[in-house]
């Protein structure tokens, strides 16, 4: 997952370094110039620019201000609600599946992200995740692969299964996911969830 454009952030970094390297001359009142007395207040802008990367790193991604320009990747943590339709039908009467209502969990931090689909009978944790953010326009893509656990009381006829995930991320009101799905059992379908929500659920709570 490339989090940050290098050039912005090389400059950023470059630039920021030296701001406060003055900064820190300034209310020392020591001379503004490259001498001892400068070189020996650089723990002072190291502990200072240190604190600063932290909080970048921990939080300050996400604002707004830092979007597209030095951040290329959406901030996408929440629940969203949507639905999977399974392109699966019955052989024998060949009728279709209906639409089934789910939700995707997406925790999201500046250098990793994972994501959790609820449904009423099952979760699938992903086994790993990441957000591809293309340079020639297209919109950027959460793909995941993911291990799929049913509840017990539905385990003899949805067995537990690993797949994968590809869908685009439309910003926008409303923000949305849309793509389509496939597993290990030979089955495929399409996702398309809308954002609900910061908070991050923690079981199927599609109704509420």
């Amino acid at each position: 997952m490339k989090n940050i454009r290098r050039e912005a952030a090389i400059c950023l970094q470059l630039g920021g370094f030296v701001i406060i390297w003055v900064l820190v001359l300034l209310a020392s009142r020591a001379e503004f110039r490259i001498n001892w007395e400068a070189l020996k207040r650089l723990p002072e802008v190291f502990t200072i620019y240190s604190g600063i990367h932290l909080s970048f790193t921990s939080w300050a991604w996400r604002l707004r201000i830092f979007q597209g320009w030095l951040v290329p990747l959406p901030d996408l943590q929440g629940t969203w609600a949507g639905t999977a339709q399974t392109t699966w039908s019955d052989s024998t009467t060949g009728q279709s599946t209906a639409p089934l209502p789910v939700l995707l969990v997406i925790r999201q931090s500046f250098s990793s992200v994972s994501c959790v689909l609820y449904s009423k009978e099952s979760s699938s944790f992903s086994t790993s995740a990441q957000i591809v953010c293309e340079e020639n326009g297209l919109p950027p893509r959460l793909i995941f692969t993911y291990s799929n656990r049913p509840r017990a009381a539905v385990r003899e006829r949805s067995k537990t299964h690993d797949g994968a995930a590809i869908l685009r991320i439309v910003e926008g009101s409303p923000r949305v996911l849309e793509g389509d799905y496939w597993t290990d059992r030979k089955t495929t379908g399409d996702l398309g969830l809308l954002f609900r929500s910061r908070a991050m659920s923690d079981h199927f709570d599609y109704e509420s």
